[in-house]
């Protein structure tokens, strides 16, 4: 019986030389979730968008059940039953999930919308594949384990029985992330076949039957998940061995070098988005901060890097009172932030790799001396940069446009780690980076906290906030629900109950 999908010696060259796959073979069988890893820039990503149509291959073939087809866009996959959910939600924030799911094929009554059959689809389906979301709900009041069962709903109204998952785990709680390997499994039961992005090696070994190992635009291995480890597909990855585990705890912290009294924050249509929220960070140590996204984490972010305004409260950076201060006072105090949105405030994608590593000291020696600046010590800096954090592009002249999304992160976070802070602030440090990348930014982290600096660690992964943080801030609704010592008590289960605002921690 032939494959559901086979890509046969598939390369893409793209027109500046750089090539993204080489002679890549690449199968799925009719029933299977197939797991799909690799490092950042390993080529995984632009082998889907060949499979979506998004791209077009240089050389090889594809062939959906032993015949070989063209997929020229997203709309010949779909027609041919290939669906793709990113990791980026593509829903409309306004509309309801029914609106959403049946986008673009709106059922009619005479010339309107028929909001009515567009509920029924929505709940059918809904109902079908146990993915269990309210139709009528908007997407912008909706949680993100909500949303993303939308996505999905969205891909099967469409007639999708292969579906493409990119990274689908990436913000979601263990216990969002229970719920979907369950609807995964189900779809699966009905018939669907599903390609598996991600870099938790993890939910690897938990939801895929088999997983294909990308590794420098080719295929590295290709194996039963049942026959390796998570050590094996680490090694495979990157070509060693790779150590994630749990790290010593400082014994004593030092002086407070941030605290937070009464921060309140109100959004742009004057809701609240921040209550009361009161903390300290030390010298010393890393704070982790963990909730579902949308509780606040990203506004508390932005109010401390001098993003957004605060509206009560007060924040001090070594006692000295910064709230309301500019991005450069704040930087000027110290302060370095690496952002959860790096497209919107970490990068200027059409500027050199070598003028994004400076953007924030351009005007200090020795890049600047009696004003003029310096090209030769922004390309040295560059250079060693790129060198030291594994910054993959053509040279420090390239644009930074030309990197994988991985890479680029790798770019902000060598501007934040060598800005010398007091205070890092670390947004998301490791999403969308490889398991290579996520070690080294891990070690970066507590090389600043051995240091004495303090560092603010915000991500969605729990496993990332549990391995690192010395203590934990949970927020839900914009408010600290308690604030834990981690240890070995503490698990990413009883963490998600928390954050989903069913218990809540002792202060």
């Amino acid at each position: 019986m032939p494959a559901r999908v086979a890509m046969q010696q598939i390369s893409k060259i793209y027109p500046n030389g750089v090539v993204a796959n080489h002679k890549v073979d690449f199968a799925v069988e009719k029933g299977e979730i197939h797991a799909l890893v690799g490092e950042n820039g390993a080529g995984k990503s632009t082998l889907m968008k060949l499979l979506y149509g998004l791209e077009q291959p240089t050389h090889g073939a594809i062939f959906l059940e032993g015949r070989r087809v063209e997929i020229a866009n997203p709309q010949r996959a779909i027609h041919l039953g290939i669906g793709m959910v990113h990791q980026n939600f593509m829903l409309a924030p306004s509309f309801t999930i029914a609106e959403n799911v049946v986008l673009g094929n709106e059922p009619r009554k005479g010339r309107l919308v028929d909001h009515k059959r567009a509920i029924a689809i929505t709940a059918a389906l809904s109902a079908k594949f146990g993915l269990q979301v309210d139709p009528t709900a908007r997407i912008e009041a909706t949680p993100v384990g909500m949303r993303q069962r939308a996505e999905i709903l969205k891909t099967l109204f469409r007639g999708a029985d292969l579906l493409i998952l990119d990274e689908p785990t990436a913000v979601l709680t263990p216990q969002e992330t229970d719920e979907l390997f369950w609807a995964v499994r189900n779809l699966v039961d009905q018939g669907k076949t599903v390609i598996f992005i991600t870099h938790k090696l993890g939910e690897v070994k938990e939801i895929a039957d088999r997983v294909t190992v990308m590794r420098h635009g080719e295929v590295a291995g290709r194996v039963a998940t049942r026959e390796v480890t998570e050590a094996d597909l680490a090694r495979m990855m990157v070509g060693r061995a790779v150590l994630l585990s749990s790290y010593a705890r400082p014994a004593v912290r030092g002086k407070v070098v941030a605290a937070v009294h009464n921060l309140g924050c109100i959004d742009e249509t004057g809701r609240p988005v921040l209550r009361n929220v009161t903390f300290a960070v030390h010298a010393g140590e890393i704070l982790g901060v963990a909730g579902v996204e949308g509780n606040g984490q990203s506004e508390l972010v932005e109010v401390m890097a001098g993003l957004r305004a605060v509206a009560t409260g007060e924040i001090r950076i070594n006692g000295k009172a910064v709230q309301g201060a500019s991005v450069r006072e704040m930087r000027a105090n110290g302060v370095a932030h690496i952002p959860e949105d790096r497209l919107a405030n970490g990068v200027a994608l059409d500027a050199s790799i070598a003028e994004n590593l400076v953007v924030d000291r351009y005007h200090r020696p020795p890049f600047t001396r009696y004003g003029v600046l310096w090209p030769r010590s922004v390309r040295q800096h560059a250079t060693a940069l790129m060198q030291q954090f594994d910054i993959r592009g053509a040279g420090p002249g390239a644009s930074l446009r030309s990197l994988s999304g991985g890479n680029q992160q790798k770019v902000v976070a060598a501007r934040e780690f060598s800005a010398a802070p007091v205070l890092l602030i670390a947004a998301q440090p490791t999403r969308g980076v490889d398991i290579g990348a996520t070690e080294f930014v891990h070690g970066q982290l507590l090389a600043k906290r051995n240091a004495g600096a303090a560092v603010l660690l915000v991500s969605a992964d729990l496993s990332e906030v549990l391995r690192l943080a010395d203590r934990i801030v949970v927020m839900v609704k914009g408010e600290i629900a308690g604030i834990l010592e981690n240890g070995p008590q503490l698990t990413e289960e009883t963490l998600g109950v928390y954050m989903l605002g069913r218990n809540r921690p002792t202060p």
